[in-house]
């Protein structure tokens, strides 16, 4: 829409009203304020939404892999044939075998239920999840027969442990006596304390060599289970039904979103949810944005009678206020995109600095899951957000330039 010099310093008189018009521009200045706070609130929500997931999905991923084979009754005895064969699987990167046993552990008094993962010790150091999220201590003191192991770091807040010092392990599958089984305690020190950042990982994981978990589990040569990892975790289903049908007498196959479904699932359709109702921002704004610019001309309506009788075309005048509207539309949507963009690069400092006036917790890892607020913008949203916005601005313009233009100069100066 290319408009001539007198157009273009029009609509630049009429976006910024004289004397006598100050409420008009402050109804359009109401309307910028208002498209800007949508397009923000869309933007930040929306980001803030991708990053929970994606942040989840990468932490779950890093720990648990695409899918697992898991053993009926909890064990695979011929796992390394299970393992030869899923590595031998079209798609699939790599085969690990796992053992994870829910059991208590103790400490100076203290008893919390864990979660014993007994990992071979080249995938234990190789986890680029684990590696790069050690807080105390090293993984490279994690070896077999040293009774040494990793603890999330919630974990080791609930017992009061660091590094260096003993807990208890404590398994329900001991020695058969007349009286009944003993449980099983075996003591093991703390080598590393490491966040992932999950919450429920942090406060159960307890990470030890395979065969340390096979002595304590009493599981001989068996495993839990086999992790896999392929090149495509959103098609993990189909890479993985030729396998599903090999290991079937042996264990069941389980992917990502099997394991995590009500998860991902509830997050998927809040993020729609959303979308739609902070939408409803931007509808509310543009209609501002359209009160505004109908006020506009009915107060220019004198001069827009004089302009047509000097020779302005009605699509002359249809552009002029179109110009306006889409103007104030895109100011705000630019406002909009950096006030959400600031607000996304100091997100955890604003929840900081809000938990630190108010006193209270707002972001609290044991229900929110990850222990801080993520963010993760797509430039595919954003640009959807964007046309949003400038596109229902230069909708709700055409119906006052409509009316501009079919001003009929004769009855408007007839008295003049």
């Amino acid at each position: 829409m290319i408009l001539t010099r007198y157009e273009r310093m029009i609509a630049k008189r009429y976006l910024l009203p004289g004397r006598g018009e100050a409420f008009i521009f402050l109804v359009a200045s109401i309307s910028l304020a208002a498209v800007m706070l949508g397009v923000a609130a869309l933007i930040i929500v929306m980001s803030v939404m991708n990053g929970f997931r994606a942040e989840l999905f990468d932490k779950i991923i890093g720990l648990n892999g695409h899918a697992v084979i898991q053993g009926y009754g909890g064990r695979l005895p011929d796992w390394r044939q299970i393992l030869a064969e899923a590595k031998a699987t079209p798609g699939v990167t790599s085969a690990t075998p796992l053992i994870e046993q829910p059991l208590m552990a103790s400490f100076n008094g203290r008893v919390e239920g864990v979660l014993v993962r007994g990992m071979r010790v080249e995938d234990i150091r190789g986890n680029a999840t684990l590696h790069t999220k050690i807080l105390s201590g090293s993984l490279a003191d994690v070896s077999p027969g040293s009774s040494n192991v990793a603890i999330g770091a919630r974990l080791a807040e609930e017992l009061g442990a660091v590094v260096g010092d003993q807990i208890s392990l404590i398994s329900p599958q001991g020695e058969t006596t007349p009286f009944g089984t003993v449980p099983r305690i075996v003591s093991y020190r703390i080598a590393a304390i490491f966040e992932v950042g999950v919450y429920d990982y942090d406060k159960a994981f307890v990470i030890m060599p395979i065969a340390d978990a096979q002595t304590l589990l009493l599981l001989g040569d068996a495993v839990g289970m086999v992790e896999v990892q392929t090149v495509n975790a959103d098609k993990v289903g189909q890479i993985l039904a030729p396998l599903a049908a090999k290991v079937g007498d042996s264990g069941v196959v389980q992917d990502w979103r099997q394991m995590n479904a009500s998860l991902f699932e509830a997050l998927a359709v809040e993020r729609v949810a959303m979308f739609v109702v902070l939408s409803l921002i931007i509808l509310v704004a543009v209609f501002n944005i359209l009160s505004s610019l109908i006020m506009l001309v009915r107060a220019k309506t004198r001069d827009i009678a004089i302009l047509r009788t000097m020779g302005a075309t009605r699509w002359g005048m249809m552009k002029i206020f179109m110009t306006v509207g889409v103007t104030i539309g895109t100011l705000g949507t630019g406002a909009g995109l950096l006030l959400g963009f600031v607000f996304l690069f100091f997100r955890q400092s604003v929840v900081n600095f809000v938990q630190f006036v108010t006193g209270q917790n707002l972001w609290d890892p044991s229900i929110r899951f990850l222990t801080e607020l993520p963010s993760k913008t797509d430039p595919v949203e954003v640009a959807a957000i964007v046309a949003l916005a400038i596109g229902s601005s230069f909708l709700f313009t055409l119906y006052p330039a409509f009316k501009a233009a079919n001003t009929d100069p004769v009855q408007v100066l007839r008295y003049e």
